[in-house]
């Protein structure tokens, strides 16, 4: 998956407990391998935020 791409996602926020940038779709195993493995780098579940969206959610 492109980097920049959960960047902008609705999804991708800060986890202070891990103390680290996750994805907060909630995937199971087979989700997971599927979006890891396919040809395409694009993540089905992406969600476009834009900055006002995104900060209206903190």
């Amino acid at each position: 998956m492109d980097s920049t791409e959960c960047e902008s996602c609705w999804y991708y926020d800060y986890d202070e407990e891990y103390d680290a940038w996750v994805c907060l779709m909630d995937l199971d195993e087979d989700e997971v391998y599927r979006i890891e493995s396919a040809h395409s780098r694009h993540c089905p579940f992406y969600r476009q935020g834009d900055d006002y969206t995104l900060a209206r959610r903190q």
